[in-house]
């Protein structure tokens, strides 16, 4: 992020890299693609350095192009300059106005000052280790002052402004919340960028230091390519720019403006090539030895994994690994799915299912030789690595993590015909979403990571991989096969006596009965099973959604309007919050309350009143409080929020209550008798008829006499072995979820590959629009087992 004085030479454009290109200023626009451009002009201003914190400035400068028409206004000719960081502080110490500057590296935003200043409508905003910029001194007075601050010798034409970028990096056991820094760290967890619902991606990591902190980091930016190249737990990771904040009770990282990334190899005596998308970026001796003293100290705590990657030829049934391999082929299967023929010159000791596609859907070379048909391995990809999946090139090196290895896997979608038995043949699926670390991406072709891969693969003659036999193989319809009948994966809870019967028998029976079945699942919804999470009211017996947190924080922000005091004769502590620049919102502040009453009991703290707070303040502060009630001052009396928001924060989770059922009061003489405040005491306390947790869906079932929609709600906790409660707050919980329904439905699967389910189904009518139907709800089931699946990047748990 350097300022370079040019001394005395030829012209402006002597030290400037041949390969950049002026753009004149007036041609300027947001939409300008400044790659590999520069603007150039001569300092006609130069505003203070400002202090937004440690190691945090701000610089405003303006430029006029001296060679635009002489009859140019300044409207058109002259622009004004953002700086950031530590460029705002090299420029103050370097520049003077009358100076002739060159810029590059910076972007192109709308000016807000354009009306009142009467320069160009738009700005240039440079920060981070792409900004340069290049000075040659002009001739007058100030052209003394700026000499007296450089250290380097007169005869050297092109130096470093007066004083060299210096980072200095901050162990993570040392960070505070809000202010911006500098840290090196070592990677023990990653997930692949995913694009937001806005137009970032954004990924997350969990670092640690010599410090032994362990720290997460979450990192958004617009360009895939700007976010750290990690490859594997262990690689070493240098942040610039990040700030820290404190989120449920822990300091995190989070990007923040002029954010720059380099990430290096973890393994100790592999060469130190950083690794970035940016054009230029400063790393010296220092920097090298800190990469190495981090590898060397994590080697030691065994933070990297001894086995990174799983060969195919140690690959076990029902287990989830990461897999370095060479992209052979590709098809795409659905919108939701493609298939990637891949190997890693090794033979899996287990049959490899095979997966039929029309020969003029695959893209590549599928030229194995038949004897060689083992080595290659079907990887089913699917949701949201799709998108990923089919900007890959056949002949790519790709790493695939937390790919699982699934037993008699699955056919493709919507193509059943022709597939016969292969029991125990071994397929590979990467499952939607990210947990664990889940996702895939290219390795650049210089990678250490594929030295020994490459090796392998060379060792195959030339002969074999020119053998288009192999062509036929891979477009043969493999073979289907069946779940063995003793396969059941749910048992029955009931003591009802009732005979098993088929879902044509119970279908013509109709309501009110019970019945015994036996059926397969054909499908099911949500298949977002977050959505499945509803709230329902015992009283009044309705059921509404969970609302996401961009609406509990849109109903947080209405409230924060409601600046009146309160009068319940409750004990008041008001805290004023500072501005966070350059925030030009106004003053906040938080007011805490507290009854008399509890306080007199030495239970102050059991109940606290939260008004004025964001939803992120509100739950930093429930994570270390019982009980937090977000409240509102309307007319000066103090009462619950809205109800549609979260009437209760403890810990984690949160209560809502029924808006219907609810009469709120909030008095002095709140909880007499109450020996313990949960949620059920705080919500009798407030009036507020409580919300229960619940999961629904509706599961489409089948056997071979026809297929029966029915509802799985009263009794889907005990199903899933899971809390809905737990769920709302844990993902863990969530993961559970999921993983059972990928065990009755397994993605990509066809029917005769999933297993059967004993279930008791309870048939009820219902009244619609004056019609009457059948309805059929799923009732004293549970799943059968646990999950033995395991996860290379987390903890199993039992189900």
């Amino acid at each position: 992020m350097p300022v370079l004085v040019v001394k005395d030479g030829p012209g402006p454009g002597t030290q400037v890299p041949a390969q950049l290109q002026r753009i004149s200023i007036p041609l300027l626009s947001p939409t300008s693609d400044c790659t590999g451009k520069t603007v150039m002009g001569r300092v006609v201003h130069k505003g203070p350095l400002v202090s937004m914190g440690e190691d945090n400035y701000v610089l405003k400068t303006v430029i006029q192009e001296e060679d635009s028409q002489q009859n140019m206004s300044p409207e058109h000719s002259s622009i004004n300059i953002i700086l950031f960081g530590a460029l705002a502080k090299d420029y103050s110490e370097s520049v003077s106005q009358g100076d002739t500057l060159l810029v590059t590296g910076f972007t192109v935003g709308n000016s807000p000052t354009a009306q009142k200043d009467k320069l160009h409508a738009c700005n240039l905003q440079l920060a981070g280790d792409d900004a340069w910029m290049y000075v040659w001194p002009s001739t007058v007075s100030s052209r003394a002052s700026v000499s007296r601050k450089r250290t380097s010798p007169a005869s050297t034409e092109v130096t470093k402004a007066a004083k060299v970028v210096k980072y200095t990096y901050v162990p993570l056991s040392d960070l505070t919340p809000g202010v911006v820094v500098n840290v090196y760290a070592v990677v023990t967890f990653f997930k692949q960028p995913f694009r937001t619902k806005g137009t970032d991606y954004c990924s997350t990591l969990k670092i640690t230091d010599q410090s032994n902190k362990k720290v997460g980091c979450t990192i958004f930016c617009d360009k895939l390519e700007e976010h750290p190249k990690i490859f594997k737990m262990g690689d070493i990771i240098r942040l610039h720019r990040v700030k820290t904040q404190l989120f449920n009770g822990a300091i995190s990282l989070l990007t923040s403006h002029g954010f720059s990334v380099v990430t290096f190899d973890g393994m100790v005596g592999s060469p130190v090539v950083p690794r970035t998308s940016s054009g230029s970026f400063k790393f010296g001796e220092e920097d090298c030895q800190v990469v190495e003293a981090l590898r060397t100290w994590a080697a030691n705590q065994s933070l990297v994994p001894a086995e990174p990657c799983v060969p195919l030829s140690a690959v076990q049934p029902k287990t989830y690994f990461d897999l370095t391999c060479q992209l052979l082929a590709k098809a795409p299967v659905d919108s939701s799915c493609t298939l990637l023929k891949v190997w890693d010159g090794s033979k899996c000791p287990h049959p490899l299912l095979d997966v039929f596609v029309e020969p003029n859907t695959l893209e590549g070379s599928p030229t194995l030789s038949k004897d060689m048909a083992n080595l290659t391995a079907n990887v089913l990809v699917y949701d949201n690595h799709v998108e990923v999946a089919r900007q890959f090139k056949p002949g790519s090196y790709l790493r695939i993590y937390n790919l699982h290895a699934v037993p008699g896997a699955s056919r493709l979608p919507s193509n059943d015909s022709g597939q016969s038995d292969q029991m125990g043949h071994l397929g590979f699926h990467l499952h939607g979403g990210t947990s664990y670390g889940r996702g895939l991406r290219v390795l650049p072709e210089d990678s250490p990571d594929i030295l020994d891969l490459k090796r392998i693969l060379e060792t195959f003659s030339e002969s074999d991989i020119n053998d288009s036999s192999m062509f036929e193989v891979w477009s043969t319809p493999p073979e289907s096969f069946g779940t063995a009948p003793d396969e059941i994966a749910t048992e029955r809870t009931c003591d009802h006596t009732v005979e098993q019967v088929s879902l044509a028998e119970v279908k013509s029976r109709g309501p009110p009965q019970m019945f015994h079945i036996q059926a397969q699942l054909k499908s099911y919804q949500p298949q977002r099973l977050y959505q499945s999470l509803k709230l329902f009211c015992h009283k009044c017996k309705t059921i509404r959604d969970v609302p996401d947190d961009v609406t509990v924080g849109g109903l947080f922000s209405e409230a924060q309007k409601d600046v009146g005091p309160c009068n319940n004769g409750y004990w008041t502590l008001v805290l004023p919050l500072p501005k966070e620049p350059p925030s030009e919102s106004p003053s906040r502040t938080l007011t805490l309350l507290m009854s008399s009453q509890l306080m007199g009991k030495g239970k102050a703290k059991e109940l606290i009143f939260l008004k004025g707070a964001t939803l992120e303040e509100t739950c930093r502060i429930a994570s270390a409080y019982s009980n937090i009630v977000p409240v509102t001052s309307p007319q000066g009396t103090m009462t619950p929020m809205d109800l549609s928001a979260p009437f209760l924060f403890r810990g984690t989770k949160r209560y809502y209550g029924c808006k219907q059922c609810s009469q709120l009061k909030v008095g002095e003489s709140l909880g007499e008798g109450v020996e313990v405040w949960d949620e059920k005491s705080v919500a009798d306390a407030l009036g507020v008829q409580l919300l229960q947790y619940g999961l629904l869906m509706k599961l489409e079932l089948q056997d071979g006499t026809g297929s029966l929609e029915a509802l799985l709600w009263r009794d889907a906790e005990s199903f899933f072995h899971v809390s809905a409660e737990d769920a709302a707050a844990d993902q863990e919980a969530q993961d559970r979820v999921q993983e059972t329904m990928d065990r009755l439905c397994p993605p990509g699967s066809s029917t005769a590959e999933r297993p059967w389910m004993d279930l008791c189904l309870s048939a009820y009518t219902v009244e619609e629009n004056g019609q009457r139907r059948a309805c059929y709800q799923i009732c004293h089931t549970d799943t059968r087992g646990t999950n033995t699946h395991t996860h290379p990047h987390a903890t199993p748990s039992d189900t």
